[in-house]
């Protein structure tokens, strides 16, 4: 449970104001003191995050935040932090402290969440220091536009009745399409090209091929994985030809030489940008680059901070590519990072990455910035496709993205 990825668990935010026993809450759920307990408003800074899981719905991450009734400069730019939070929350919980009642913040906050299409829970805590009349909480319910819970974090009391409420509230459809394993049926073999160079990690595959293998293997597919120089071989060795190959981005042209033309091809960011994201978006985006002129401003955005090598995607390959193809300069700026540019109408063309480290509803958020802003996005693997000439094939999988690039 512990090794599952932060990306594919469901992210539930704890929400409310300094001092509402937030974190306490967090230690309840979790059985451990992992959050700091204080007295003093404004403990927590910045968000913590925590991985845990709540059976049935599985490996959760929960997030605690700072207040949202913080003061200051510094104060408000730990409310913006909280706020961000919102855009990776896939089920949120407001704590209500009983003694200050309810609030401009706690009203401002839900109507928020539910502008957002959010499921949310609404506990008051220390219920064994200050009980509430039941007058009084229906109309704080009635306010909210959502029922509350009576908790206390310290004693435990209502911790239960709040799981089973978040089990209930907790969305069916959070994690998105499947990785790959809808397009299997048991017993196919598809063959997995997996480069071993400098940007590979040590000893251990890269998220997306991982996630891949596993959804092949829940699906009693035939997972064969091989390196670049000796996929022709591995085509050759097999009785049968393969029901797909899924291929490293950057190594589309070669793979896409020694691919039969009857067998499916495809990338794993392009697996990705279907299940973390919205593929006919950013199969939109692709087609973009075409419109691109030099001098335009182009975004390049990674949802994490990682080593840069000499010769890296984001940094070094793709603005080469992106020039070639509009035949001189960019003006390029590159984000990383938990955080999304808010001023994303300066940009023609936004090049994000895979999001194996972001959630879904994240990549979502993103997604519906860049359409409000009118700025096409697209995600790394359908770029390297598209500019190498390859995209069409590379879309044989998924029909209506391959209508949409062919409009």
């Amino acid at each position: 449970m512990q090794e599952t990825p932060k990306g594919s668990r469901l992210h539930i935010a704890i929400f409310g104001r300094r001092n509402a026993g937030k974190s306490s809450l967090i230690n309840a759920l979790t059985n451990q003191d992992i959050a700091l307990v204080s007295n003093v408003p404004g403990t927590t800074t910045d968000p913590v995050y925590k991985a845990m899981e709540i059976l049935p719905i599985g490996p959760v991450m929960i997030i605690d935040t700072a207040g949202i009734d913080d003061i200051g400069d510094l104060g408000a730019l730990r409310v913006e932090r909280t706020m961000q939070v919102l855009n990776k929350t896939d089920l949120a919980i407001i704590v209500i402290e009983p003694e200050l009642g309810l609030t401009a913040f706690e009203e401002q906050l839900a109507g928020e969440i539910k502008k957002r299409g959010l499921p949310v829970a609404g506990v008051i805590n220390k219920w064994d220091l200050t009980p509430v009349p039941a007058d009084v909480i229906e109309n704080w319910s009635q306010s909210l536009a959502l029922p509350l819970l009576n908790i206390s974090a310290k004693t435990g009391q209502g911790i239960e009745e709040l799981k089973r409420v978040m089990i209930k509230l907790a969305p069916d459809n959070w994690e998105g399409p499947p990785v790959i394993g809808d397009l299997v049926s048991p017993g196919d073999t598809v063959v997995l090209v997996v480069p071993i160079d400098l940007a590979a990690p040590k000893g251990r595959l890269i998220l997306p091929q991982v996630q891949t293998i596993r959804d092949l293997l829940d699906n009693d597919a035939c997972a064969v994985v091989v390196k670049e120089r000796e996929l022709k071989e591995a085509l050759e060795g097999l009785k049968q030809a393969p029901r797909m190959v899924v291929t490293d981005s950057q190594e589309f042209m070669k793979v896409g030489a020694d691919t039969p033309p009857g067998v499916q091809l495809t990338s794993f960011s392009i697996l990705m940008a279907r299940h973390k994201g919205d593929l006919e978006t950013l199969v939109t985006g692709a087609k973009a680059i075409e419109s691109l002129e030099p001098g335009d401003k182009v975004l390049i955005s990674e949802g994490c901070t990682h080593h840069r090598q000499a010769d890296d995607i984001g940094r070094v390959k793709i603005p080469r590519w992106l020039r070639q193809s509009v035949g001189g300069e960019l003006d390029f700026e590159w984000f990383s990072g938990g955080s999304f540019p808010p001023n994303l109408a300066q940009y023609k063309l936004i090049v994000h990455c895979g999001a194996c480290m972001l959630n879904r509803r994240e990549m979502l958020y993103r997604l519906a910035m860049a359409r409000e802003a009118g700025v096409p996005i697209v995600n790394y693997g359908l770029l390297i496709a598209h500019v190498h000439g390859i995209l069409h094939r590379a879309l044989a999988p998924f029909p209506l993205a391959q209508m949409i690039l062919d409009e």
